[in-house]
């Protein structure tokens, strides 16, 4: 079984749209997932019951209650935790314990790379990161790679001594397909086949 955990400090970076994406992902690739709902609006819950009626269906367990992970069926293969919008460290503590992997989306902004720093600073204090038990990365998120903005973006997290698992550029399709419960990687049409492209070192950080 594996557990990632995607988890930010900052609103509106697209943590959820991450986390239903592999929990797609996962589920079309035939794996048993999960999608543990740990955000108080419950988008990602949403999402999944969007997509019950399908072969590549993903179980919603809500991940604001205790003991969420006595709830998780023995047979589950993957686990993707969308954490609470604007968590700290110590917000995330049961869900630390759990994970064997944390994303931390961050956006292209001033604004949301400072109050990415503070976050990633206590992260890297965390026994288990520490220790290598569960390994942190970035993705850059909501990128327009054209611009100087993106690119200096890019540049500076590169500098950060962590992994940026990806560089997931911005697009209104997200949007759409959260709204119907669906993802890139349920459709084959050249265009989503580009978006794919950039979540290919992601997958490959995550499960290789």
């Amino acid at each position: 079984m594996k557990t990632i955990l995607v988890a930010s400090p900052k609103g509106g970076v697209g943590k959820t749209t991450i986390a239903t994406q592999l929990a797609a992902h996962a589920a079309i690739e035939g794996h048993a997932t999960v999608l543990v709902d740990a955000d108080p609006q419950g988008s990602a819950s949403r999402w999944a019951e969007r997509r019950s009626d399908m072969a590549s269906a993903v179980l919603p367990l809500d991940g604001t209650r205790k003991n969420w992970h006595k709830r998780i069926p023995d047979d589950a293969e993957r686990i993707i935790i969308d954490g609470r919008a604007g968590a700290m460290s110590k917000d995330l503590e049961k869900f630390l314990d759990h994970a064997d992997a944390l994303l931390v989306p961050v956006a292209p902004s001033a604004l949301d790379i400072e109050a990415t720093v503070p976050f990633i600073s206590e992260l890297s204090a965390h026994p288990r990161v520490k220790k290598g038990k569960l390994a942190l990365a970035l993705v850059g998120n909501k990128l327009k790679p054209w611009t100087r903005t993106s690119q200096e973006a890019v540049s500076l997290l590169q500098g950060w001594g962590l992994p940026l698992a990806a560089e997931l550029r911005d697009s209104q399709s997200y949007v759409l397909l959260t709204g119907l419960g669906r993802s890139l990687f349920d459709y084959q049409s050249s265009a989503v086949r580009e978006h794919q492209q950039d979540w290919l070192p992601l997958l490959r950080w995550l499960y290789s």
